[in-house]
C-alpha cells in the first residue's frame, strides 16, 4: 500500500472496508449472538447423541458421549445450573474486585493526569516513542484509554511542531492494535485468565491461569511494540505529503496543562504506591512467608492465586491518595461511590457474561469440547504439522475473527474452549495459547471499521483535518498495525523457541 494516499487506491481500500463493515454490522449483538450458538450447540448435540458419537475425554481417558442438550437431562441441567454458571463464571469475582480497585484511579482523575504528564513536555525526538508507549500503558484504563490518549496524542505532536495529524494516529494505533500488551496489569488481563481457566479445566480439571500469567511478555511486547510504531512513523508516515492540519484546527495547548494540585498528587500517590509495593516485597522475602507457597514458593502461592486482589489494592490506594489531594474525594462514603461507579461502567460487560456462562457450561455438559479439542488435536497430530504453522494458522484464523467481532471477551470465549484444551494436548501450555490470541485480538484492532473506537478515532482525527474519512484513516493505520503485528509474532516465536516464561509461574513450555 502506497505511504501517501493515493486517489487510485483509496476508493478500493473503502469499498473492501465498506464490505467488512456490512458484513460485521449483519451479525447480532455478542450477547444475542451467545444465544444462537447455544441453540446451534443443543441442534448438533442431539443429532451427534443420535449417532452415538464418542470421545476419549482429555481429563481421565475414559470415554465420554455426546450429550444431548435438547433431552430431558439437557433441560433439567439448562434449568438448575443457570445461576450457578453466572456466579462461577472464573472471570466474574475477579474482574469485580479488579475493577473496583482501578475505578478510584480513574474516577478520581489519578489516570488521566498520569497520562497526560506522560505526553507532555516531551522533547520532540521523543515525542513518538512517548505516545507510543503511553499508549500500551493506557489499557488499565480500559476504554477510556480511547477517550483520554487519542486527543493527547494530537496536542502532543503539535507542541512540539510535529503534525497533530500524526499524533492521533499514533496514539490511536498503539492503543488499539497494541491493546493486549500492557506492561500494567489490566481488567482484560483478568477476564482472559478467567477464560483461559475455564478453557483448560476440561482436559486438566485443577488447571488455573494467573492474571499475570503472560506479563513478562506483556512488558516486553510493549517496548517492542512501542519501538515499531516509532519506526515505521519516522521511516514512513512521516514522509507522507498530506499531513498539514487545517488552518482553522484548535489548538487546545492548555489542554496538557497538569495543576499544581494534580503534582502534588501524582507525587503522593506514587509515594504510597512505593511503599505499598515495598511491603509486599518485605512480606514475600521471608522463606516462611504466609504468602508462599508450601514449599516456600512464589509461583505457587496464595500471593499469586490473590494477585486480582493485590492489584486492586494498589489501585485503590494510589486512587484514593491522589483524589484526596485534589478533593475529588472529599469523605469516606465517597470511596464506595466511586467505586459503585466502576462496577456500574461493567454492566455491559456482565450481562454479556450471563450468555457466555450459560453456553460454556452447554458446551462443556454436551461433551463436545471433548470431542472438538481430541479429535483437532489428533489431527494436527496425525499430520506432524510443526507448531510453529499451527501457532501461525491460530493467529490467521483469530486475526480474520477479530475483524468481525471485535470484542475481546467475546470472541475468547468463543474460542478458547477448543484452542486451548486443543494445544493442551499437544502439549502447549494455556498461556501459550492465550499469548497467541493476545496478538490477534490487537493486531486488525486499529484497521477494521467495526471498532466504535476506529469511529471515535475518525472523529478525532477530523478536528484536524475535516476531510478526512474512513480509508483516510485506515491508510494511515495499516502500515503501523500490519508492522506491529508482523514485529509481535516474532517476538513470540523468538520467546517460545528460547524457552522463556511467559510469566510468573507459567510453564516454560
Amino acid at each position: 500500500m502506497s505511504t501517501a494516499t493515493d486517489t487510485r487506491e483509496l476508493p478500493r481500500l473503502v469499498r473492501a472496508m465498506a464490505v467488512i463493515e456490512r458484513i460485521g454490522n449483519a451479525l447480532p449483538h455478542p450477547f444475542w449472538l451467545f444465544w444462537i450458538l447455544s441453540a446451534l450447540l443443543a441442534v448438533v448435540s442431539a443429532i451427534l447423541s443420535a449417532l452415538d458419537v464418542s470421545v476419549l475425554s482429555p481429563k481421565d481417558g475414559k470415554e465420554v458421549a455426546v450429550q444431548n442438550l435438547l433431552s430431558g437431562d439437557g433441560l433439567q441441567m439448562a434449568v438448575s445450573t443457570a445461576i450457578s454458571n453466572f456466579a462461577e463464571f472464573p472471570p466474574m469475582a475477579t474482574i469485580v474486585v479488579v475493577i473496583m480497585g482501578v475505578a478510584l484511579a480513574e474516577r478520581t482523575g489519578f489516570l488521566q493526569v498520569l497520562m497526560r504528564v506522560s505526553v507532555s513536555r516531551v522533547p520532540q525526538s521523543m515525542v513518538v516513542f512517548a505516545v507510543a508507549f503511553a499508549g500500551t500503558m493506557a489499557h488499565v484504563a480500559s476504554a477510556a484509554a480511547y477517550i483520554i490518549l487519542v486527543p493527547l496524542g494530537g496536542l502532543a505532536f503539535r507542541a512540539v511542531g510535529r503534525s497533530p495529524i500524526l499524533g492521533i494516529v499514533v496514539a490511536y494505533t498503539a492503543i488499539a492494535s497494541g491493546y493486549d500488551a500492557s506492561p500494567i496489569p489490566t481488567p482484560n488481563d483478568a477476564i482472559f485468565a478467567g477464560i483461559t481457566t475455564a478453557a483448560a479445566r476440561t482436559v486438566d480439571p485443577d488447571a488455573h491461569v494467573s492474571v499475570l500469567s503472560n506479563w513478562f511478555f506483556n512488558i516486553a511486547s510493549s517496548i517492542l511494540l512501542a519501538l515499531v510504531i516509532t519506526l515505521v512513523t519516522r521511516l514512513v508516515l512521516s514522509k507522507r505529503t498530506d499531513l498539514d492540519a487545517d488552518p482553522d484546527a484548535p489548538g487546545d495547548l492548555d489542554q496538557l496543562s497538569v495543576s499544581d494540585a494534580e503534582r502534588k498528587g501524582l507525587r503522593r500517590a506514587g509515594l504510597v504506591f512505593l511503599v505499598a509495593a515495598a511491603a509486599i516485597v518485605a512480606i514475600l522475602l521471608p522463606h516462611g512467608s504466609p504468602l508462599r507457597g508450601k514449599d516456600g514458593s512464589i509461583v505457587d502461592s496464595p500471593f499469586l492465586d490473590g494477585i486480582a486482589m493485590v492489584v486492586a489494592v494498589l489501585f485503590g490506594l494510589v486512587g484514593i491518595t491522589y483524589g484526596v489531594t485534589v478533593r475529588a474525594i472529599e469523605r469516606a462514603a465517597d470511596v464506595p461511590r466511586l467505586m459503585g461507579e466502576g462496577i456500574k461502567q461493567m454492566a455491559p460487560v456482565l450481562v454479556l457474561f450471563f450468555a457466555i456462562a450459560q453456553f460454556l457450561a452447554y458446551f462443556d455438559w454436551s461433551n463436545l469440547g471433548d470431542l472438538l479439542s481430541a479429535e483437532s488435536a489428533r489431527v494436527l497430530g496425525d499430520l506432524g504439522a510443526p507448531k510453529v504453522l499451527i501457532f501461525l494458522g491460530i493467529l490467521a484464523l483469530l486475526t480474520v475473527i477479530n475483524v468481525l467481532v471485535t470484542s475481546g471477551s467475546a470472541m475468547w470465549s468463543l474460542t478458547a474452549p477448543i484452542l486451548v484444551p486443543m494445544m493442551l494436548l499437544l502439549s502447549v501450555p494455556a498461556e501459550t495459547t492465550q499469548a497467541l490470541f493476545r496478538i490477534a485480538d490487537s493486531g486488525s484492532t486499529a484497521i477494521t471499521p467495526m471498532s466504535p473506537y476506529f469511529v471515535m478515532a475518525l472523529g478525532f482525527l477530523q478536528r484536524y483535518r475535516k476531510d478526512a474519512g474512513v480509508g483516510t484513516l485506515a491508510s494511515y493505520t495499516v502500515p503501523l498495525a500490519i508492522s506491529m503485528t508482523i514485529s509481535w509474532t516474532l517476538l513470540f516465536l523468538a520467546w517460545w523457541a528460547l524457552g522463556i516464561p511467559l510469566g510468573p509461574g507459567a510453564p516454560v513450555r
